[in-house]
């Protein structure tokens, strides 16, 4: 799952037909451009160049061109309808027009993604001609977009802990990074709440860290700690999901994914920074070895933790792996789970929610994420809340005993085992698209990936 072959782009312009993205505004303006038959032929079926409005024109030997209209939107998702609504195995080239090359080739890769991993197909997808200077940047997007999806999308039997460790340190060690992966003994000491998550499972758990180093970065560069939540398959534990709660569950470790994603557009973007990765990974089942309600762990940090829902094991998952982290003093730690419904409920399917200890990171990832059409919204860490993870029988309770606020109590928890000195944010999302929508097909999604990217590369690069 390394190796995302784009398929959907070439270099080779020969036999490409031209495609003319069209705004609005320019639409009289393109009109006057194409031969007079194809203007006309425009002109009488009433084309607005809305957005996603899609006509072929033809010429006297075939399909001659095509044009598209893209409306308003600034996004790259307008061209994601692209490689499916084009004939198929034909070749296009963009046109010039009101529209970025780089957001237009982003969006036509995103669209063009399949798991075919498991059902092979036999349809040869649209292709697009990449512009002069070839879109390097946004091919990289793309194949850890499409790489993270894979992730994600691939089921648990074929997906474990064991095989996500992997493919983390098989990353880091392709991009010349140190890498260790704890397990057995070494886990339990060093990272005693994922060994407790893990213990259920016939499938034991893995921590895999690495730690990479730009080309131009000096000693005393930024240090960024990426932390993923890696639970492969999630039953609930003893506290058990029903079953529509469980159907999607091999989606539970999209956290580790989107900080693989994001680790690798940044060793593959050489920024100047020094890199920590850090995925737990797990599977959280029942057995006779898994948690219980109410037992109590003790975490590397030395805090003591009640588990007072087996469900909530996320948290769990990430707090050894935050509490490490900041032992390397970051000057920005990030963290990314599918952590909680409750964050779906306030902000829906497509919105992740942004907790940050920082007003400046805050607002940077967010503006970015609007930049780069990669959005997140800000809660509050609202510290009136605290106390309801207070537990009669150890220092907190991984779970509140009230039912509001669940994604701000999540969060706070994790506050707990975050150094005050450190800049952090924590990203709770979805990773995962319910329908198809252009540049957006159903199934693993990499929820702001590109929105950490941006703002990482805008303040550091």
């Amino acid at each position: 799952m390394l190796d995302q072959t784009i398929d959907c782009v070439v270099t080779d312009a020969t036999g490409a037909r031209p495609l003319h993205p069209i705004r609005p505004a320019g639409l009289a303006e393109a009109l006057e451009a194409l031969p007079p038959a194809q203007a006309g032929y425009l002109r009488d079926i009433g084309f607005k160049a809305a957005a996603g409005e899609l006509v072929l024109l033809p010429g006297d030997t075939g399909l001659a061109a095509a044009v598209f209209g893209l409306g308003e939107d600034p996004s790259p998702f307008p061209f994601g309808a692209l490689p499916t609504r084009l004939p198929d195995a034909t070749t296009w080239a963009l046109q010039p027009g009101a529209y970025d090359a780089d957001t237009a080739v982003l969006g036509f890769c995103l669209g063009a993604y399949r798991y075919t991993a498991l059902k092979p197909t036999d349809r040869t997808l649209a292709r697009l001609v990449l512009p002069a200077g070839g879109a390097p940047r946004s091919l990289s997007q793309a194949a850890a977009t499409w790489m993270v999806r894979d992730l994600i999308n691939t089921p648990a039997n074929l997906l474990g802990p064991v095989e996500l460790a992997t493919l983390a340190a098989d990353l880091g060690r392709r991009h010349g990074a140190t890498v260790t992966v704890a397990e057995g003994e070494a886990l339990d000491r060093d990272y005693p709440t994922v060994a407790a998550v893990g213990r259920g499972s016939a499938r034991p758990p893995r921590v895999t860290t690495f730690h990479w180093r730009g080309s131009a970065a000096h000693d005393t560069a930024p240090l960024l700690s990426l932390c993923g939540k890696g639970v492969c398959f999630d039953s609930g534990g003893y506290d058990l999901k029903p079953s529509a709660g469980m159907l999607r569950m091999k989606k539970d470790m999209g956290g580790a994914a989107t900080v693989l994603g994001l680790a690798r557009m940044i060793m593959e973007a050489d920024l100047p920074i020094r890199l920590a990765v850090r995925v737990g990974c797990v599977e959280n089942s029942v057995s006779g070895n898994a948690m219980r309600p109410l037992d109590v762990i003790r975490t590397r940090s030395g805090r003591t933790v009640e588990v007072g829902n087996t469900d909530a094991e996320g948290r769990l998952v990430l707090c050894d792996l935050l509490a490490e982290a900041c032992e390397e003093a970051p000057a920005l730690l990030v963290d990314c789970a599918t952590l909680t419904g409750a964050a779906r409920v306030a902000l829906g399917p497509e919105l992740p929610a942004l907790f940050s200890s920082d007003d400046g990171w805050a607002d940077a990832v967010m503006r970015s994420g609007l930049g780069v059409h990669d959005p997140v919204w800000r809660l509050p860490l609202w510290a009136g809340y605290a106390s309801w993870l207070s537990s009669p029988v150890a220092e907190m309770n991984n779970v509140s005993s009230k039912p509001y606020a669940g994604a701000i109590v999540a969060a706070l928890f994790l506050q707990r085992f975050v150094s005050i000195e450190i800049n952090w944010l924590h990203l709770d999302l979805y990773a995962w698209n319910d329908q198809t929508t252009p540049g957006r097909p159903e199934g693993g999604e990499a929820m702001a990936m590109r929105a950490l990217f941006a703002a990482v590369n805008e303040r550091w690069n």
